[in-house]
């Protein structure tokens, strides 16, 4: 499908086309009830922040799915491993922006994982029977959230026990091609009137496919297989009818086989990923402010091992990483339409390796960084319509010093159908403790990310139609690369990233719905190049394709009965060529568009049970995104709900 053909696709399916979980009915409703955008509840209305909600019912009608492929489906968004063998590493590039620039939160609190190279946390270990609903906050939220929420932040949100709830408990069982199992069992209720909790447990394995492409068609790749548990409890007291106590835990593993490299196979090759967390948090409400305090204790361990079989050498490279969060902050309401929020948050996080390659040994010991923040930000929500968002931030980092962020973010809604929004914000980036301090390719000498970020869209919702379309634009200064050439990180001069994101959505009955979100690329960074290691400037950036489209149509034939298909198309996009035989560098490769299919459909014979069944790449189409590996051939996932 040419460009040509994408873009007018695009326009006309645009005035007629519905969302559901791709770009999410409620995100589009003005007087949606959200928490991300300013960290209290607020309308959508009286925010200029785009927000998509992926509610629990869109999450539902996934059950096949990862949390990285539901991401991959919405605007703006292209999440790298998503379509490939389960297990592999997930990197999110929201509105352009390399991984490790959208933050990741579990119920507002910041996840990372200072063990891995950019500081993102792997979403591999999130499970989706724990979610009740996932808020997208686009653009930069350094204000607010912090380091690495340069291009935006991922917000889930647990599921937890209604307080007017009574003992209930249910289950989940589905299989389906590559010798897939997913279970998973939940409880939830409470112990007195006061004490309520939420329990969780879920079980993954499958024998995969090979992860690497084998290009002779003769070497005979092995499956590539994956095992993942999940655990997690969730606790709420109500100690007062003013103060509210929560507690939450989680312990996540998964082992994946692992392929040497692109084009090449491997046995024995796996990684190992173990997350604990441990946090609690209090909400205290006071006559005409609410205090919210949190605490989060991260750790996390990386195991890649590889057995000496076949020729292969012995490696044993094991990362720790362990992030320790706290934040309180308040909100009051001045009156006039004003609304007041002050916070401070600390974090302090540290990591080190051991590694045995062969006979040599290598790592580094236990290195840390901290950085202490206050924040402010005022809202303003007008009777004419006028809504104004101004904030600040202050950050002290261990070891770059002060700096500071802000944003200025004004609305103005004319009527409940039509709003128009623009954006004015900076972002922040330190270097993580890998880039600084790894053996052989980290640098001390790196200095943070900075970037400035703007945005203006109109949103549009006339009866059953809506309608958002966003233009961003981002620069990066030093931005921080790998050379390729002295296998050192370094910083790049400037890094820029402009687009469009459209987001369309008819409902044309109760029964049948429509949806469509396009979005359109373009970026741009003066680099080294990765052939001379001299300066030039790259058109485009890896494993970003310039255009992505999801389709998707919805029926509801019968009262018990729920069918949708969908449509994901990707245009070409670049990725590292590699070396050839004699170490020299290769061209950066670049791999074709394409467009797969998907279904899902379901059946309710009562309330407490459904059977469902969930199609991918329905044409089994063969595609490329992570070159020299394999992506997602035709797969059939087929299971049954019980609630108890």
């Amino acid at each position: 499908m040419s460009k040509k053909s994408i873009l007018f696709l695009a326009a006309g399916m645009a005035c007629c086309l519905v969302s559901r979980s791709q770009t999410d009915t409620t995100s589009q409703q003005l007087g949606e009830v959200v928490v991300t955008a300013t960290k209290y509840p607020v309308k959508q209305s009286t925010t200029g922040k785009v927000i998509l909600v992926i509610s629990r019912s869109d999450l539902a009608n996934s059950p096949g799915k990862t949390l990285g492929q539901i991401l991959n489906e919405q605007s703006g968004i292209t999440v790298s491993g998503s379509l490939n063998n389960w297990g592999t590493n997930q990197g999110i590039y929201m509105r352009g922006a390399a991984t490790g620039r959208t933050l990741i939160t579990l119920d507002g609190i910041p996840l990372n994982d200072p063990s891995t190279i950019n500081n993102e946390f792997d979403i591999n270990l999130v499970s989706l029977d724990n979610i009740e609903r996932i808020e997208i906050c686009k653009g930069a939220q350094s204000t607010l959230y912090g380091s690495d929420a340069v291009a935006g932040v991922i917000n889930i949100i647990t599921t937890r026990a209604s307080p007017n709830g009574t003992f209930r408990a249910g289950a989940t069982l589905m299989g389906g091609s590559f010798g897939t199992l997913r279970g998973s069992g939940d409880f939830h209720g409470k112990m007195t009137d006061k004490l309520f909790y939420d329990i969780r447990y879920t079980k993954h394995r499958t024998d995969g496919f090979s992860s690497a492409f084998d290009s002779s068609g003769k070497g005979h790749f092995d499956h590539d297989g994956y095992r993942g548990d999940v655990l997690t409890s969730n606790i709420t007291f109500q100690a007062a009818s003013a103060i509210t106590l929560k507690g939450f835990a989680q312990y996540a593993a998964y082992q994946a086989d692992l392929d040497q490299s692109a084009f090449t196979d491997a046995r024995n090759y796996t990684s190992t990923n173990k997350n604990l967390m441990l946090g609690g948090g209090i909400v205290y409400k006071l006559s005409a402010t609410t205090l919210t305090g949190n605490y989060l204790f991260n750790n996390s361990s990386r195991l890649l091992q590889e057995d000496s079989i076949l020729g292969q050498s012995y490696l044993h490279d094991h990362y720790f990483g362990t992030t320790q969060f706290v934040e309180v902050y308040g909100s009051t309401p001045l009156g006039g339409g004003f609304t007041l929020l002050n916070g401070a948050d600390y974090k302090l996080a540290s990591m080190h390796e051991d590694g045995v390659s062969g006979t040599y040994k290598y790592g580094f010991k236990d290195t840390s960084l901290s950085q202490t923040s206050m924040y402010s930000s005022l809202l303003f929500t007008g009777r004419g319509g006028l809504g104004i968002e101004l904030g600040g931030r202050l950050n002290t980092h261990s070891r770059y010093g002060s700096n500071q962020t802000y944003t200025f973010n004004p609305s103005y809604h004319f009527s409940e159908k039509l709003k128009i929004y623009g954006s004015l914000a900076t972002g922040f980036k330190a270097p993580s403790l890998y880039q600084l301090y790894a053996q052989y390719s980290g640098n001390p000498n790196l200095k943070p990310e900075n970037s400035l970020n703007y945005e203006a869209g109109l949103q549009f919702n006339p009866s059953k139609l809506k309608m958002r379309l966003t233009y961003f634009n981002r620069r990066i200064d030093n931005g921080i690369d790998f050379n390729y050439f002295s296998y050192i990180y370094f910083n790049i001069s400037r890094e820029s990233d402009q687009g469009l994101e459209w987001e369309s959505s008819w409902k044309m009955s109760e029964k049948c719905s429509l949806s469509l979100n396009y979005t359109w690329l373009r970026a741009r960074e003066r680099s080294q190049s990765r052939l001379t290691y001299l300066d030039t400037t790259y058109a485009y950036a890896l494993r970003r394709p310039e255009h992505t489209l999801n389709l998707q149509a919805a029926i509801t034939p019968f009262k018990k009965v729920y069918i949708s298909t969908g449509a994901h198309y990707e245009s070409r996009r670049y990725d590292i060529g590699g070396f050839d035989a004699n170490y020299q560098a290769l061209p950066d490769a670049m791999m074709k568009g394409f467009l797969i299919f998907n279904a899902y459909g379901s059946f309710e014979p009562g309330k407490k049970l459904k059977v469902f069944l969930d199609l991918k790449n329905l044409t089994n189409r063969k595609f490329v995104t992570i070159y020299g590996y394999n992506s997602i051939p035709f797969l059939l996932m087929a299971g049954l709900w019980v609630k108890i």
